[in-house]
This record gives C-alpha cells, sequence and structure tokens, in this order.
C-alpha cells in the first residue's frame, strides 16, 4: 500500500495561493505567518471534539515542524499531540471552536456498506474546496488481509489522506489512509488495480484515544444505527463542517 498525502511542495504551493476561494474570512497578515514558506505535503483531517482536537494520518505530518490548517473560518496553527506510527495515526490540537464528527466502532461496519469521505485532493488542480468521494466497504480486510483496514470503493487521491471515512448515520468507522501500490500490482499480477482503496478501522483509533484521558472523554457519543438513517446531505454537511485541509512545513 501506498499512502496518499504527498504531493509536490510547488503544487502544494500553488493551492496555498489559492486559499482566499475557500476561506471567506480574509485576516491581517502576522508578523510570525510562514505564509511566504513552502509546504511540503497536504492532507486531510477532520475535528473529533468541539475544542479544537483533531484526527489524521501520522505519514502526513511525521516530518513537520510546523502544521497549518485551512478551515472555513480562516488559517489556523496546529500541534501535533499524540502519534501512533504503527497504525497511521495522529492527534492534533488547534485553537477554537469546531464541529465535531461522533466515533463508532468499527465492528458496526458491513460488507457493502454505503461510506463516505470529504477531503481535498490535488488541491493545485482540482481546487481548494472540499471533495466529496463516495463507494461502499469492498472488504472487511485490507492488503494481505490486514485485519487493521477496510478495503473501500471510495476514489482518494493524493491529500485525501487523514480524512474520516463516515458511515450512512455520520459516524466515524474509519480513516482514508493509503491505496494499492500499482506498481508492486502491476509486477506480482500483470494488471493494474481499479480503486483499490484502504482505512484504518475506527477502532484502533478509539483505542489509541483511551490513552489521551482528557481528549476520550469529550469524544461525541456515535449515532444510534437504530434510528432513522438521516438524509445523506445531512451526513455531508456533517463531515464537511468537520473537515479541514492539512498544510504540512
Amino acid at each position: 500500500m501506498v499512502g496518499l498525502g504527498k504531493i509536490s511542495p510547488e503544487e502544494i504551493a500553488e493551492a496555498q495561493q489559492l486559499s482566499a476561494a475557500f476561506v471567506p474570512k480574509k485576516e491581517k497578515p502576522d508578523s510570525n505567518s510562514t505564509s511566504s514558506e513552502n509546504p511540503t505535503a497536504s492532507g486531510t483531517g477532520f475535528f473529533i471534539t468541539d475544542d479544537g482536537y483533531l484526527i489524521s494520518n501520522y505519514h502526513v505530518v511525521k516530518a513537520a515542524t510546523k502544521v497549518s490548517l485551512v478551515t472555513s473560518a480562516g488559517t489556523v496553527d496546529a500541534k501535533v499531540v499524540q502519534v501512533d506510527a504503527a497504525n497511521d495515526l495522529a492527534l492534533l490540537k488547534a485553537d477554537g471552536k469546531f464541529s465535531p464528527l461522533p466515533i463508532a466502532a468499527s465492528r458496526s461496519a458491513h460488507l457493502g456498506g454505503t461510506v463516505a469521505t470529504i477531503g481535498f485532493p490535488d488541491p493545485s488542480l482540482q481546487g481548494f474546496s472540499p471533495k466529496l468521494a463516495k463507494g461502499e466497504i469492498t472488504s472487511l480486510s485490507g492488503a494481505g488481509d490486514d485485519p487493521r483496514y477496510f478495503q473501500i470503493s471510495v476514489p482518494v487521491q493524493p491529500g485525501n489522506s487523514g480524512g474520516a471515512l463516515v458511515d450512512e448515520h455520520g459516524n466515524v468507522i474509519g480513516i482514508v489512509s493509503a491505496k494499492l501500490d500499482a506498481a508492486v500490482a502491476l509486477a506480482a499480477s500483470g494488471a493494474l488495480p481499479e480503486n483499490v482503496n484502504y482505512a484504518v478501522k475506527s477502532s484502533l483509533l478509539l483505542s489509541f484515544l483511551e490513552s489521551v484521558p482528557e481528549v476520550d472523554s469529550k469524544l461525541k457519543e456515535p449515532k444510534s444505527l437504530q434510528t432513522a438513517t438521516p438524509p445523506f446531505e445531512d451526513v455531508v454537511q456533517s463531515a464537511q463542517d468537520a473537515a479541514v485541509l492539512v498544510l504540512v512545513y
């Protein structure tokens, strides 16, 4: 598998210049700002508490000396609080009030279940606004039957890494993280893979967050699967409200 988070510094720098198309709030330049620096990677994150804790992939932020988040209210700095490199998870913190998503145990997911993600793929090519991708859970395990992952048919690209994979109720059941390496698949089978992507299961995220009590205690209760399925537009809106573009310096 290969991560989705890396694109060229030139592409990300160009994308950052387009931020006015997404950020409606204009802010005065900060003398401490590093906006003139070129980010070296980008990805997606999503808030899990209303006071600014958020999740992304470890591979998105692992080389970071500075992290900025592009939100609908402006650009804010974030710090890396804790990571789980083995499961490609990173917990970050930003100052402010935000709209979080609830996290459900991944055992609630089933083969063929509808899932979606909001992210920021290839921002210099596709633009700075958040993008929706929708698909199904195509396997309850990842490459080589790795039980830590879902295989998903959600079409994801560089920049989607770290995005929330939400179910039909709007609960996070995974974190978009990787896709099948095309070169490896071609060498092994003689064919290119088509839309074979992976998400870290939310149960690993919940276990990770148990080690951070101040965050674990603030998580939203997941929406009951026994209740009526909300309109898909509402699920998308909640995911969009929680999603942020992660810029790494």
